[in-house]
């Protein structure tokens, strides 16, 4: 029978840091809802663009030649940006991301392609370096960086390297906000990006809009503004899936740590009751010696 005091103190301990995980998840749920918040607030943006995007291209028909949506005849070099946390305590966020990051890139290695590696993140970085793969840029603690300044950046050296054909595609690996509990790792293709032309957009755009200057000239403009909010939209949706999968990991922590406490406070009863069963019977064993 372990000792009481043993016990006691693994009652604790284990009390202890049940109040860190409980705090832990009630700091994730308060930033969850403003990243929620800021996640559903950009979409619409997105999908005005998209609509927008689809009625200039119907007008430009096939008279457009953007170098952002020219398909490279071979693809031989493929650039991937892949989104995780600086911090770990998120449950499988980052884990699941990655694992399946390594058989995606190891896929198309496979096939003879080069894969260069960027990543955002202290755990990414950690991960593809533990596996021989050192990115060829990581950028770390960016959760203090506003968005705004990392898509920039990252918008223009994307550009310029598929322009200037560094790269034949470029990618983006993250966890896609499907809600609090569910985070999907997801693997979209950024560059050559796709105009679809909305739903009757080729009858609006021949009748009720006039374009000034041409629509070809007006997409060269739009292209760029909509790379960067495709890639803002995937940070935001990167940073409340990590506030979600965080939340519910400390949830279960709590859980956990409540039901090993249970455990624990019935094991310490059962050895003390034992130990008083056993003075009792000292006792009365020695009364009747004498």
């Amino acid at each position: 029978m372990a000792n009481l005091k043993d016990i006691r103190a693994r009652i604790g301990s284990v009390k202890k840091t049940k109040q860190i995980t409980s705090a832990m998840k009630l700091v994730a749920a308060a930033k969850l809802k403003g990243a929620t918040d800021r996640a559903l607030a950009a979409q619409p943006y997105q999908s005005k663009l998209r609509t927008v995007l689809g009625r200039v291209g119907a007008k430009a028909g096939d008279s457009v030649s953007d170098p952002l949506l020219q398909t490279h005849p071979t693809v031989e070099k493929i650039l991937i940006v892949m989104l995780t946390s600086d911090k770990g305590l998120c449950g499988g966020f980052n884990n699941n991301l990655l694992r399946r990051a390594v058989v995606w890139i190891g896929e198309r290695q496979a096939s003879g392609v080069n894969v260069t590696v960027r990543t955002f993140g202290r755990k990414g970085r950690d991960f593809f370096k533990v596996r021989g793969t050192v990115p060829a840029d990581a950028v770390i603690e960016y959760a203090k960086i506003p968005k705004m300044d990392l898509v920039r950046p990252l918008s223009d050296h994307m550009v310029s390297g598929f322009i200037n054909g560094d790269y034949d595609e470029v990618w983006i690996g993250y966890n896609h906000f499907a809600n609090a509990a569910v985070q999907v790792p997801t693997f979209s293709k950024i560059l050559p990006l796709s105009v679809e032309a909305a739903e009757g957009a080729a009858e609006d755009a021949s009748g009720d809009y006039l374009f000034e200057p041409d629509p070809g000239t007006i997409l060269s403009s739009l292209l760029p503004l909509y790379l960067r909010t495709i890639l803002l939209q995937t940070f935001l949706e990167s940073e409340a899936g990590e506030f979600g999968a965080r939340m519910v990991a400390m949830d279960n922590a709590s859980r956990n740590a409540n039901d090993l406490i249970d455990r624990l406070s019935l094991q310490y009863n059962r050895a003390r009751q034992a130990a008083i069963t056993t003075e009792i019977t000292e006792i009365v064993s020695g009364a009747e010696a004498l």
